[in-house]
């Protein structure tokens, strides 16, 4: 599929990169307003195919376009990067005011009363919200079809899945329907649909942004992050909602900011670039592996030294994962309960029946999958042998990374050992589906950052490219993924949709 207009302001302003419509704003070629309404009527046009939305807040954004346009006039603070863009947040990420469902019936209707750190740091930087993005039910899923309020369609080919579980912020960045999105990473759920949809995202290090207001799925492993048309985009994202909150314990001393400042052309020279070999799997789509190499004789050809590692542990991250993160996920939903918010029975006669009905109505199967799991893992007589043994395994898989990057700068791997696959492919096979994450999930166990861009088509789909830094090593893999992506184009494909 031919990759659509990307000339600018000539072509329509909806599939320039947020710097470049902000470059239009600066110039006053455009005001923030009529570039919120032509995203807006993108949004009418493209969500009867795509359904990347829960709730469109048209009204919301227009005032906040018009606060933007006074900024950028002079009027009150300077602005930011972010002044006037509009972006659109994963709908596990609370809003004050605005319906907050996680994708799940248990939490229909709940609209909650504060906003997250990360929201209140994108209004303070002047972010224009479209809307709410859909995604797999409390963010468990690879593919977007566990939302109880339907799947997302990739805007590639709207016949296939877009990733999970941040689906709707991927396919809506990579549509046009926002510039960027705010997404959540519990085991590669920004990257792997950053991946399928030809957009670039990025999991922070762990406790480098703020997880207050996110609705918690795993709570070692969520991170928020930024999905963007290019590495561009997620730095200036990151330099936003990065930084220490107290309200977060988990939240790292770091200063926010100073990433976008880290992009240099040509930044991989002299760089050592690790390529574990675990991670080109025997499922690995041969059009895949075959961007991946193409990618790999780039990196080379600015200056990288390429070299091979060995994560023999990575094989057992999948395992480790779905012991930590439905254990965890079993202990953060047990809030849930059909009284305090969201769904709750009417017909109901006792408190036991309530929580009962409330949870056999409001959650779907696979989060009930995964409560059931992770109940088992953590019950007595079990713990020792399943949890407090995956948090074992967990240590060992940190402490291989670390000696990984003792002889290199940064990892190189595939994001996803496969393109996207037709809806409704994996959906009777949940082992299928859990394989989808198979390059994403060791990063998110060692709490390090990630990030996808692309780096091919195969059958005429996206392919991922994911660099893996060590702790605290954002600006190097924010670096080393913009000097790759600066010397190819697939970072202009825009789907023609």
């Amino acid at each position: 599929m031919p990759p659509a207009s990307t000339n600018g302001h000539h072509g329509d302003p909806t599939l320039l990169a947020a710097h470049e419509a902000r470059g239009l704003l600066a110039r006053r070629e455009m005001s923030s307003v009529e570039l919120t309404k032509a995203v807006l009527e993108r949004i009418t046009r493209l969500e009867p195919k795509l359904h990347s939305f829960l709730t469109i807040t048209a009204d919301l954004a227009l005032k906040q376009a018009e606060e933007a346009d006074r900024r950028l006039a002079g009027h009150g603070p300077a602005p930011t990067p972010l002044t006037g863009i509009p972006v659109q947040l994963k709908d596990n990420i609370s809003t004050e005011g605005v319906p907050t469902t996680a994708g799940s019936k248990i939490l229909a209707g709940y609209v909650p009363p504060f906003d997250a750190t990360v929201v209140e740091r994108l209004k303070t930087a002047g972010a224009v919200m479209v809307g709410k993005g859909n995604l797999d039910e409390f963010a468990m899923g690879s593919s977007n079809e566990n939302s109880a309020y339907g799947p997302v369609h990739n805007p590639w080919d709207v016949t296939r899945v877009p990733g999970g579980s941040s689906g709707g912020p991927a396919a809506a960045v990579a549509s046009g329907e926002c510039f960027l999105s705010l997404g959540s990473d519990t085991g590669g759920s920004i990257r792997q649909p950053a991946a399928l949809c030809g957009i670039s995202g990025m999991k922070p290090t762990y406790g480098l942004v703020s997880r207050y207001g996110l609705i918690a799925f795993g709570s070692s492993l969520d991170q928020i992050g930024p999905l963007g048309r290019d590495v561009q985009d997620c730095a200036d994202m990151l330099d936003v909602i990065s930084g220490k909150d107290p309200r977060d314990g988990t939240s790292l001393d770091s200063p926010a900011g100073g990433f976008s400042a880290a992009l240099k052309p040509g930044g991989v020279k002299g760089m050592r670039i690790g390529v574990p070999r675990e991670y080109l799997v025997d499922g690995i789509e041969p059009g895949v592996r075959s961007a991946f190499q193409r990618a790999l004789t780039e990196l080379e050809r600015q200056g990288a030294s390429i070299g091979e590692t060995s994560l023999p542990l990575s094989d057992h991250a999948l395992t480790v994962y779905y012991i930590i993160a439905p254990s965890e996920a079993s202990a953060n939903l047990a809030r849930f309960d059909g009284f305090k918010y969201g769904y709750s029975p009417k017909q109901a006669r006792t408190a036991w029946e309530t929580m009962d009905m409330a949870r056999g109505n409001g959650f779907g199967p696979e989060v009930k999958r995964r409560i059931l799991l992770g109940a088992y893992a953590l019950s007595s007589g079990y713990y020792d042998a399943y949890y407090k043994k995956a948090q074992q395994v967990r240590t060992l898989i940190r402490a291989e990374f670390t000696e990984a990057f003792k002889r290199f700068d940064c990892l190189v791997t595939p994001t996803s050992p496969t393109v996207a696959f037709k809806l409704g492919a994996r959906t009777d096979d949940p082992l299928a589906m859990y394989l989808s994450d198979v390059c994403t999930i060791p990063v998110n166990i060692a709490g390090l950052p990630g990030i996808s861009v692309p780096c091919g088509l195969s059958d005429g789909m996206p392919v991922g490219l994911q660099f893996i830094g060590p702790q605290m090593g954002d600006a190097t893999v924010l670096k080393a993924a913009y000097a790759y992506e600066q010397s190819t184009a697939w970072h202009k494909m825009r789907p023609a949709i």
